[in-house]
């Protein structure tokens, strides 16, 4: 018992050390400055460091949003490099007035070159207004290239001679095309009636040597503005969707339905249903089909016809001179290789007064040529083998004009 308490009553080494030398060995340390500390004081050079050092960023704190009141995140952020230029101007800041202006110089190369610049530039390069007129000649082949111009909104577009596959149409909005040439062109009778199915503000088309088909002229049939139609060497359409494309074309000034797939039912559909705005008409071609009553039928019809063209129909005879007589603005006419008219018959048109041009291809001989135009000295006798009503491009002249209007953008030149 006396042990037991004798060891209790012992004070603990760790409160004696604790309350005496431990806390002087504490207190010292404390006063005593650390090393690091020390030399950081010493020997870095602070002053020169905020000197030469960039100022730094503060960083942006988003805590936006109580999903945020936990998760702090920090945004940083780039800045800018000034452009500098050398006149102090940027094309970015130029109105999109003044580029169309600028862009409206340039060639098509060019045009499609800068469209490549900018989302902006492809907007302006792409606009209507520096696409209302494109020859396309020297394109072999087109095919999502003609959507793209048709979605440019042309208004002129010449492209004869070219091979043509699906324009690929986006929509069904209707074109804004009012003179085309596809003449001679290779290309199916499926995309012929996409494209004319969107077509309703037609003023002159040329269609000339291609198939066609009955759902063709009934799109046709929809452009009532239409003043000169192109058919020579066409096909394919029945007499009663010419007929009732010619009734709605009331319009119509100049048309060539020369050297078609017609039947004598064609021809009559045309004698009958011509209308009486037509100033210039070539229905040639048709050796048995046209006979003197579809001649009286069209004089009868149209009766301002300057320009007319009755070549190679082997059942024209003298006797339809009286007929065309009745034409008192006739000043053109084309009687070539109807050789039933004989050639002392053509005396007869010294009472043609207003009468200018006479083509007689093939009706006399050459030798006998200048006796003729003796007898008819008011009269310029075989001095046109290809006939002009309704083609886009005059044969003999070798510029690239649409109907006598030039295109702005040249595929070629």
């Amino acid at each position: 018992m006396s042990s037991e308490r004798t060891l209790k009553e012992l004070p603990c080494l760790g409160d004696n050390l604790e309350g005496s030398s431990c806390r002087s060995v504490r207190s010292k340390l404390k006063r005593r400055p650390s090393c690091s500390g020390g030399l950081d004081t010493e020997n870095t050079p602070h002053e020169l460091i905020q000197q030469w050092s960039p100022p730094h960023k503060k960083p942006l704190i988003c805590v936006k949003g109580k999903e945020n009141d936990e998760n702090v995140f920090v945004l940083g952020r780039r800045p800018r490099k000034r452009r500098e230029t050398s006149a102090g101007l940027c094309w970015d800041s130029l109105p999109d007035e003044l580029l169309l202006g600028i862009l409206s110089h340039l060639s098509l190369q060019d045009l499609l070159r800068t469209s490549r610049v900018c989302k902006r530039w492809h907007r302006l390069a792409f606009d209507e207004s520096l696409w209302h007129s494109v020859d396309l000649v020297g394109k072999a082949q087109l095919d999502g290239e003609l959507g793209q111009v048709f979605s440019a909104g042309v208004l002129r577009l010449r492209c004869p001679h070219t091979c043509i596959g699906q324009p690929g149409f986006k929509n069904t909005k209707p074109l804004r095309v009012q003179h085309m040439d596809l003449s001679s062109c290779t290309v199916e009778t499926s995309v012929l009636e996409q494209i004319t199915s969107r077509c309703r503000h037609l003023h002159n088309m040329s269609l000339e040597g291609l198939v066609l088909s009955d759902s063709i002229l009934h799109s046709l049939a929809q452009n009532t503005e239409l003043v000169r139609l192109n058919l020579c060497g066409c096909s394919g359409f029945s007499p009663e969707s010419l007929a009732k494309m010619l009734k709605s074309c009331s319009r119509l000034e100049e048309i060539n339905v020369s050297w078609c797939d017609f039947s004598s039912l064609h021809v009559q559909a045309v004698s009958s249903n011509v209308p009486s705005s037509v100033t210039q008409l070539n229905i040639s071609g048709y050796r048995q089909n046209l006979s003197t009553d579809d001649v009286k039928a069209i004089v009868e019809r149209c009766p301002n016809l300057t320009n007319l063209d009755i070549s190679d129909s082997v059942l024209m005879t003298a006797d339809s001179f009286p007929v065309l007589q009745q034409l008192s603005s006739l000043r053109h006419l084309a009687l070539s290789r109807c050789y039933l008219i004989h050639p002392a018959s053509l005396i007869d048109f010294e009472k043609f007064p207003d009468l200018q041009t006479l083509e007689v291809f093939g009706l006399i001989q050459d030798g006998y040529l200048p006796i003729l135009s003796k007898s008819l000295p008011h009269i310029q006798i075989n001095t046109q083998a290809f006939s002009t009503v309704a083609r886009p491009t005059v044969a003999t002249r070798k510029d690239r004009t649409l109907w006598g209007m030039h295109c702005r953008l040249k595929y070629k030149h």
